[in-house]
């Protein structure tokens, strides 16, 4: 495989018990599933009047305690959140690595027109315009042999306007889904990006991906890894080995886009959703693979 290098140069708990089987009648307390006990013959039935008025209120009052004696209320203290995103970690590697993130613009030239054909993300490689991306996303214009494809980079500028510029194939490597391009823009442009390693990568680590699903420029998304050493399907039909399974969201426009450590450190390329058939794509179903760092940039 050619690598980069080469072709650049807290809860509250309330529970219930069933109350003990007792029922509260006047001063007697029996229970239930014994048998009753008769009134007092010996009463009359004013004097089992008078008694009744008497503790009538008492009667009441033992009732509501014997009912409320049936609750036990349990308060704890809310625990934290098993939060997986430390926001202020997301917010430095954003700040770190997002100037380094472009777009990918795939254009379809018909009776002299432009049309859009398609989004995806790539990162700036070093500072002589080198832009690395996934090989898919720049398919068309890589096999393209008459002049009717055009692939154009987008570099958002210091007022936060995104501008394209013109760029040409320097690399390919179909099988692994790598593609190099060089862009036509000013140099003091290029950001490059840090590169990390994927060979110590531990599943419940956390990373974040940045790219511009559906035209939306630099977005961030964030997650763990959640498997290592996946297979997933190459642009040719083969299988490329040793992919990272995140569960950041990876959605169209995201390939190509950097995945990244806590360091701000590249450690992926975002390439591939897969989708449970009969569900819609970005749902939970989702599952999210990247190329790793060590396979494709070393």
């Amino acid at each position: 495989m050619t690598s980069l290098h080469a072709a650049v140069g807290n809860s509250l708990t309330l529970s219930t018990r069933p109350p003990n089987r007792m029922t509260a009648c006047g001063t007697h307390r029996y229970n239930s599933e014994q048998q009753r006990p008769s009134i007092c013959h010996e009463h009359s039935l004013q004097a089992m009047s008078a008694d009744f008025a008497t503790n009538s209120h008492l009667c009441r009052r033992q009732a509501l305690l014997g009912l409320l004696g049936g609750l036990t209320l349990s308060l704890q203290p809310l625990p934290a959140l098993a939060g997986l995103i430390d926001e202020k970690q997301a917010d430095k590697v954003f700040e770190s690595a997002n100037q380094s993130v472009v777009s990918i613009a795939d254009y379809k030239v018909a009776n002299g027109n432009e049309v859009s054909e398609g989004t995806g993300s790539g990162f700036m490689w070093d500072t002589y315009g080198h832009v690395v991306t996934n090989y898919h996303c720049v398919a068309k214009f890589a096999t393209d042999r008459i002049g009717a494809q055009v692939t154009r980079v987008g570099i958002v500028d210091a007022n936060g306007d995104t501008i394209e510029y013109p760029a040409s194939l320097v690399g390919t490597d179909a099988q692994h889904d790598i593609a190099v391009l060089l862009v036509d823009a000013p140099l003091q442009s290029f950001v490059p990006v840090q590169v990390g390693t994927s060979a110590d990568l531990r599943t419940g680590q956390s990373v974040y991906a940045i790219g511009n699903p559906l035209g939306f420029s630099k977005t961030l998304t964030a997650g763990v890894v959640s498997g290592l050493n996946r297979a997933i399907p190459s642009p040719v039909g083969t299988k490329t080995y040793g992919a990272i399974q995140t569960d950041a969201a990876i959605s169209a426009g995201n390939s190509g886009g950097p995945l990244l450590d806590s360091s701000a450190r590249v450690i992926g390329i975002n390439t591939a959703t897969f989708t449970r058939t009969g569900t819609v794509s970005g749902s939970r179903h989702d599952i999210h693979f990247a190329l790793a760092a060590t396979h494709c940039c070393a």
